[in-house]
Order: C-alpha cells, then sequence, then structure tokens
C-alpha cells in the first residue's frame, strides 16, 4: 500500500508565504518549510524542485492575489477615479504581505522568476486605466510611471523612510491625484 500523502503543494507553499513574512526571505528556506508542514525535507522535493522552484511559486501566488485584488476594482465614471482606487488596491495589498510584495519586484535568479504572463495578468487593470487616460499609444509608459511612483513611496512606507512628518495617507492621496491629473490626455 502507497505510503499517505502527508502535504500537499498548496500547503507547502502557504507555509513558504508565512515564513516570508514572518522571517524574511533569508530564512525562506526548504528544511523552514519542512519543519512548518511535519516532514522532512526531502519529502518536499516530491513537489518542488528546489528553493528558487518555491520562491518562484510564492512570488507567482502573490501575482495571482494582486491580480485579483486589482481585478476586483470597479471602474468608475471617471478613469481618474478607477487609477486612483487601483493605486489603493495596490497599497492596501503591498501592507497586508510586505514581504510577498518586495519579492515581486525583487529581481530573481531566472528559475526563480515568475511566470511573465501572470506578471502581465496583474497589471492588466492598470494598462488598461492607463490607456484610457493617456491614450493607447501611451500605455505602458503611463502604466510604468505609475507603477515606479507606487511602488517607490511604498518601498519607503515601508522602510519608516519618511523621517520629516507629516501625514503619509495625506500625502499618498496627494501623489494620486496629481499623478491621475498627469496622465490624462487631453485630447
Amino acid at each position: 500500500m502507497p505510503t499517505p500523502e502527508r502535504t500537499s503543494l498548496e500547503a507547502i507553499v502557504e507555509a513558504a508565504r508565512d515564513i516570508l513574512e514572518s522571517h524574511g526571505l533569508a530564512q525562506l528556506t526548504m528544511q523552514a518549510v519542512a519543519d512548518r508542514v511535519g516532514v522532512r525535507a526531502p519529502s518536499l522535493y516530491k513537489r518542488v524542485r528546489n528553493r528558487d522552484a518555491l520562491v518562484r511559486l510564492v512570488a507567482e501566488v502573490t501575482l495571482l492575489d494582486l491580480e485579483r485584488q486589482l481585478h476586483a476594482v470597479p471602474a468608475a465614471p471617471d478613469p481618474r477615479e478607477t487609477l486612483v482606487e487601483l493605486l489603493r488596491a495596490f497599497r492596501a495589498f503591498a501592507h497586508a504581505r510586505p514581504a510577498a510584495y518586495h519579492l515581486v519586484f525583487t529581481n530573481t535568479p531566472g528559475s526563480g522568476r515568475p511566470d511573465p504572463a501572470l506578471l502581465a495578468r496583474a497589471a492588466a487593470p492598470l494598462l488598461q486605466i492607463s490607456a484610457d487616460l493617456a491614450g493607447p499609444a501611451e500605455a505602458l509608459e503611463a502604466a510604468r510611471t505609475t507603477t515606479a511612483w507606487a511602488h517607490g513611496f511604498i518601498s519607503m512606507e515601508l522602510a519608516a523612510a519618511f523621517n520629516l512628518g507629516g501625514d503619509v495617507d495625506r500625502a499618498y492621496e496627494y501623489g494620486m491625484a496629481r499623478l491621475a491629473a498627469a496622465l490624462t490626455n487631453p485630447a
């Protein structure tokens, strides 16, 4: 009779995500995941090739979560409002899972990188609203500008790097409104 399964790929990935959030990427090891799911480390290799593959799976599940969160943002009558809501959802996502959020923006080794198709799917709502605001010819540039601004702001916020006082929430709202206005094609 075959040995009963003691864990699943889903349990392994969820354990890896928890370790990433609680202890950081450096502590995300096959042994730590095995300990968390209650198996010996060699048993993990039945489902995950190596640590890079595990990191990739975590990044991909994170991108799927981000995709769901961004696709859940309803379209507003004014595309600038939709952009602001997307950026709020993006920020909320980063605050909910900061280590996984940073992992998505990390230049991991080739085998640890998420599938580019997942990146494109997660970016689709932003690309669409960027096309609505700046026009189809400048959608990619507008989406990249928006992502760079939001990621930079959020990264500084998560690193507690805003040291001049003031209201960080208000600053984010200010930036979103200005960015949405700047991207609007006057045509």
